[in-house]
């Protein structure tokens, strides 16, 4: 087993890992930027070393520098997290050159499935049934090429791609070239290869997920799945597990298919095979996820494992404490992403101090977050503050305990998504299970309204404010001699609201994001 292990993250799955080294009584080794010396993974580690400017380039995807200050501080393993270097296999041969180890696959695996669309390939010659697909595409001829071949509507995805980047629905040849340009030049920005190809969109899809994890000496266990289909542009917001689509017949075919291309790549540690499941029960592979994900607590609360200490373990060439027929799930486990992004000001970031944060607790309730009153929230990295998740005994059980968290969830500073998610949770199509990738779509949520009419409420308000008769013209300048505002405010703020027919969420602020 190792003695002492770098983390190279930040934010909350830095100090997720931080934890799980603890209770393997490993020492940890935290690094930071600049802008991160105070966060909570830099003070929870054995030790934290400085690795560079706020920009992620110089700091945590600096190859070279994390890999000096692992060796310079004797750590015998490096864990990458997820995002920034997880699924980077140059990352791991640096990590391999230089004695240290890799928690996570092995570099062949990572390329192999990296690469969307030779992980296709594998999957086909593995038996798993994948969409019409195309194979690499370079220009915006061979896309319009392919795609009147196999029919439209189609997806256009990154063939490095991954976490919702590059990808883009047509659904006539009209849309095609400007929107094969814009994927070509986002994944040229966020992969460093241009390339794309085109696939056969279905309509009415789920998006489910199943866990895997293996050892090296070839145990391969599937965890069961996870329901990620409520998603927002591409990017999960809601997860759960299990998936209220997911029969025990199709849960053993969807595990069988996980394990053969996890066996196919010559697969170790964790990983995630993502599947798209229509309306008849036929499911489709979709891509292998080579690290750890944002949504893997919901998959512990209800399996009871611990997927970073079996990542550790595995790792260290230990065999897996359990087999498939050990695992028994229990219960239901919910999800929710909160970020710093505002729901009534077209989910622009937000940025700023955190004043104030109190996270929820009680029955069922797991937290991980890097809140702490004091944080700086900073444009340089992604906006992801923490994850709530709630279990239950069926999902209106974890449903309910989620509503409850996301009520008692306070962050005053900076404006988060927090609202949004209350009304997802209470919508009748979420709680009957009645979901797919195209939910938010066809369902409109309140905070979804176009920015000129929440321009237009707010000048309503400010014109109540002004003109309201309860307010005298010194209360007006000094707030009731330096008080706080009168009732007239309250009043006008009343009439805002009865005017714009904005409903109140039971313990919370109106319409107004929290962090108001």
């Amino acid at each position: 087993m190792f003695s002492k292990v770098l983390v190279a993250n930040r934010g909350e799955i830095a100090l997720r890992i931080v934890r799980g080294l603890r209770d393997l009584d490993i020492r940890s080794v935290a690094v930071y930027s600049e802008v991160d010396r105070l966060s909570q993974h830099v003070r929870y580690a054995d030790e934290a070393h400085f690795i560079g400017p706020a920009d992620a380039r110089q700091s945590y995807l600096n190859v070279e520098r994390i890999i000096d200050v692992a060796k310079s501080c004797g750590a015998d393993a490096i864990h990458p997290g997820y995002g920034f270097l997880a699924e980077n296999a140059e990352f791991a041969e640096a990590c391999e050159a230089a004695g240290l180890t890799f928690i996570g696959p092995s570099p062949q695996s990572m390329r192999l499935l990296g690469d969307k669309i030779a992980a296709r390939r594998i999957a086909a010659e593995a038996g798993l049934p994948v969409l019409p697909g195309s194979g690499e595409i370079t220009s915006i001829d061979e896309a319009l090429a392919f795609a009147e071949r196999i029919g439209y509507p189609v997806m256009i995805k990154a063939a490095a791609g991954g976490g919702g980047r590059g990808i883009r629905f047509i659904d006539s040849p009209a849309a095609l070239p400007e929107a094969a340009a814009r994927a070509m030049q986002e994944a040229a920005a966020a992969f460093g290869n241009p390339a794309i190809y085109v696939e056969k969109h279905l309509r009415r899809v789920r998006h489910i997920e199943v866990q895997v994890i293996g050892d090296r000496i070839g145990n391969i266990v599937p965890l069961g799945e996870r329901e990620c289909s409520i998603q927002r542009r591409h990017q999960k917001i809601i997860e759960e597990c299990p998936s209220i689509a997911v029969g025990p017949q199709l849960r053993r075919t969807l595990a069988r298919s996980a394990v053969r291309i996890a066996r196919a790549a010559n697969y170790h540690n964790v990983g995630t095979v993502e599947f798209l499941l229509d309306e008849d029960g036929q499911h489709y592979f979709l891509e292998m996820n080579t690290r750890l994900q944002v949504e893997h607590p919901v998959t512990e609360m209800v399996t009871g494992t611990d997927l970073v200490k079996d990542q550790i373990i595995v790792a260290a060439g230990e065999e897996l404490p359990y087999e498939e027929a050990d695992l028994l799930t229990r219960g239901w486990a919910i999800e929710c992403r909160i970020v710093a992004e505002d729901p009534f000001n077209n989910f622009l970031p937000s940025v700023g101090r955190v004043v104030f944060a109190r996270e929820p607790a009680g029955p069922g309730i797991r937290v991980e977050s890097a809140l702490y009153d004091g944080m700086e929230v900073t444009p340089y990295y992604d906006s992801l503050l923490a994850k709530v998740t709630a279990w239950g005994r069926n999902r209106e059980g974890a449903r309910q305990r989620m509503k409850r968290a996301l009520a008692e969830f306070r962050v005053v500073g900076v404006a988060t998504n927090i609202p949004y998610l209350q009304q997802i949770l209470d919508l009748p199509a979420f709680i009957e299970g009645d979901i797919d990738t195209g939910f938010l779509d066809r369902n409109r949520v309140l905070a979804e309204e176009h920015f000129s009419d929440q321009q237009r409420l707010a000048e309503i308000a400010a014109l109540l404010f002004v003109t309201s008769p309860e307010k005298e013209p010194d209360q007006q300048a000094n707030g009731q001699n330096g008080q706080q505002p009168t009732n007239g405010y309250r009043a006008a703020m009343s009439a805002w609201r009865r005017q714009s027919n904005a409903p109140t969420i039971p313990g919370g602020m109106g319409r107004w994001p929290r962090s108001f």
